[in-house]
This record gives C-alpha cells, structure tokens and sequence, in this order.
C-alpha cells in the first residue's frame, strides 16, 4: 500500500486537536509544507517551524486553540479526494465550506491553494480537504 501523506496530516492534527496538544510533528514534504503555509496563513496554526532529526525534516506546528462561549472550538478536516477515489472540480463548482467559513484546499496545476484562491484565478483541481 502507498502513502497518503495528506492524511497523515490531516489526522496528526485532528488527534493533536482532540487530545488539546499545543504542538504536532508532521513529516516534510512539498505537499505537507504547502498545505501547512495555508494552515497558517488562514489563522488554524499559530507557528510552524522546520526540524531535522536523523537525516529526516519534521515540520512541527502550533496549534491555535479557539475559544467560545461553549469552551473550546474545535477545528474539523475532512479529507475528500483520496488514492482510491479522486475527486475533482472546475472554479465554478468548488464547494463553499459553511457559506465561505471554511476552506477548501486544492491542488491545482499552479499549486496548492484555497478555494477563494482559485476562484480569483479562475482555474479547478483536485479537492484534497475540508477545514472549517
């Protein structure tokens, strides 16, 4: 079996979230790095730095714990387009996450980027993820 290393992101940092762990270690890749850049530029991540350990690069992340009223908020990721079952779409039916609250990550023939990104640019992709 391959790796799907969006979701090794995606799932290190919900458990982190679940489990209100201030940091999470993630892998490094070009995926993994592009994907946390929009993290953190969105405002889910507070701080990313890059680490070396044995030859190896691990980006390890801050997470940002909102709070409300209720307690904590939680931030929830869903992975959509996945190795057995990919999931495309062009500019015009990019999906809005609760009505433009919530991201859309895509990756695009000009890169990784938001849905509101893409949109400007007028150009689809796959749908790797849902954050809100």
């Amino acid at each position: 079996m391959g790796r799907d290393t969006i979701a090794n992101i995606i799932t290190s940092i919900r458990n982190a979230d679940m489990d209100k762990k201030g940091t999470v270690r993630i892998a490094s890749t070009n995926i993994t790095e592009n994907i946390v850049k929009i993290l953190l530029r969105e405002g889910f991540i507070e701080n990313v730095r890059k680490h070396q350990e044995n030859q190896r690069f691990f980006l390890v992340s801050t997470l940002r714990h909102r709070r409300t009223s209720k307690g904590v908020y939680r931030t929830i990721l869903k992975r959509i387009s996945r190795p057995g079952l990919r999931i495309y779409s062009n500019y015009q039916r990019i999906p809005k996450i609760l009505g433009g609250i919530g991201i859309v990550i895509l990756s695009t023939s000009q890169g990784i980027m938001t849905d509101r990104e893409a949109r400007l640019k007028k150009i689809g992709g796959e749908i790797l993820c849902y954050i809100w």
